[in-house]
């Protein structure tokens, strides 16, 4: 299964010094962003407010509306790319570039108050490799949307079906630098893929909080009034490639049992 989601070779990472932003970070907040101007200056005062010791990370990427003047003007990092790479190719690029302990997600399209993350930080302050939003979609109805269906299988895979539907597709989220280097940087650009190696390999995973995201982003909700689903094209393809990989990683049945079935009968 293939994506177009590897980036261009050529990339322009400027910085601008702000009051706010610390030298040493204990927090790295990574915001992917695509002509997100309007909305992309409030969410990065919220990110400076999620702790004292702060680094923002502005990933441009393929922005032409000034997003990626704003963000250097409120003292963020920013990384220029110029061709649009999607937003988790954006999130893997700035967590390879972070120098804090924690790494929190944000999207740049909608504003959260900082009120409601730092719950996910303080969760990987005492000792949780990746805080999730625990939101999980609509399931209350009786046609519940494939990617709400998709995030909620792949917990019970993986045995771990306590989080529901909480996922690493859905922003935002924190992950220890821990959780980062077993993970790697480069699987982040497939959450779900991040997500089943995480479990894999032992991290304490948790849904810490519920922030409400599904209404927030406007933009998603009146493409799939429409009919238009592209991102749910794309995050099904996703879940399919953390599968695959985990029968790859724990065979054809992902480690569950076969129970009394004696298959070698039937050859």
């Amino acid at each position: 299964m293939s994506k177009q989601r590897k980036p261009s070779s050529q990339r322009n990472v400027s910085s601008v010094q702000d009051h706010n932003r610390s030298k040493t970070p204990r927090v790295s907040v990574i915001i992917p962003v695509y002509n997100e101007v309007r909305t992309l200056a409030g969410v990065i005062r919220q990110a400076y407010r999620v702790h004292r010791h702060t680094e923002v990370i502005v990933v441009a990427n393929g922005t032409t509306d000034g997003s990626k003047e704003a963000a250097a003007r409120l003292g963020a990092r920013v990384i220029t790319f110029n061709h649009p790479l999607g937003h988790d190719v954006g999130r893997s690029i700035g967590a390879m570039e972070a120098k804090g302990d924690i790494i929190l997600f944000l999207d740049g399209d909608f504003i959260i108050p900082v009120r409601e993350f730092i719950p996910l930080v303080k969760a990987v302050e005492k000792g949780v490799d990746v805080a999730l939003n625990s939101y999980n979609g609509i399931t209350s109805v009786s046609n519940v949307h494939r990617v709400v269906l998709a995030k909620h299988a792949l917990n019970a895979i993986l045995s771990r079906m306590d989080l529901n539907g909480a996922s690493m597709t859905t922003i935002p989220h924190a992950i220890s630098r821990k959780a980062l280097d077993i993970i790697g940087a480069e699987n982040l650009a497939v959450p779900p893929l991040a997500q089943a190696i995480a479990a894999q390999r032992g991290l304490l995973i948790k849904a810490t909080r519920l922030i409400q995201v599904g209404l927030r982003n406007r933009s998603r909700v009146r493409r799939r009034e429409k009919g238009l689903d592209p991102v749910g094209d794309l995050i099904i393809g996703d879940h399919l490639e953390a599968i695959h990989w985990l029968t790859d990683f724990s065979g054809v049945r992902g480690n569950l049992p076969d129970l009394l079935r004696i298959r070698e009968m039937m050859r």
